[in-house]
């Protein structure tokens, strides 16, 4: 199967920062759980979430090391690359992504990383 239109155009949205395109890619009712956070909810959730990270980083790449399709759901084993002061900073990452086909967004997203990683590469970092 083929990656569902909307699900592309996230990731598209997020390597090109745009935390306002990424959260247009989400239902009003959707979550996005970064497992074990709390999830946020609807577009202003997700853009809320997405702006800091993207908004610091000078470029973000989300490399799909494998994935698998269906019209309403998207696994992607992913290592999420973020440019920042010059410096590269990865953390592999595991991400569900539901998909209503007839409206063309998601409904829902749980990434699952590990966090003790994630904060030891990136949380000094980020609180700058």
């Amino acid at each position: 199967m083929t990656m569902p239109p909307v699900v592309g155009r996230f990731l598209a949205a997020v390597e090109a920062r745009d935390a306002d395109a990424a959260g247009a890619c989400f239902a009003e009712d959707a979550t996005w759980a970064n497992v074990p956070h709390p999830p946020v909810v609807g577009p202003a959730g997700v853009r809320g979430m997405l702006a800091p990270i993207l908004a610091r980083s000078a470029w973000v790449r989300w490399d799909i090391v494998t994935a698998a399709h269906t019209p309403e759901r998207s696994w992607l084993e992913r290592v999420d690359r973020f440019g920042i002061d010059g410096t590269e900073y990865a953390v592999a990452c595991h991400g569900v992504v539901e998909v209503d086909p007839d409206r063309d967004l998601i409904t829902a997203f749980r990434d699952y990383v590990d966090l003790g990683e994630w904060r030891a590469r990136l949380g000094a970092v980020l609180t700058l």
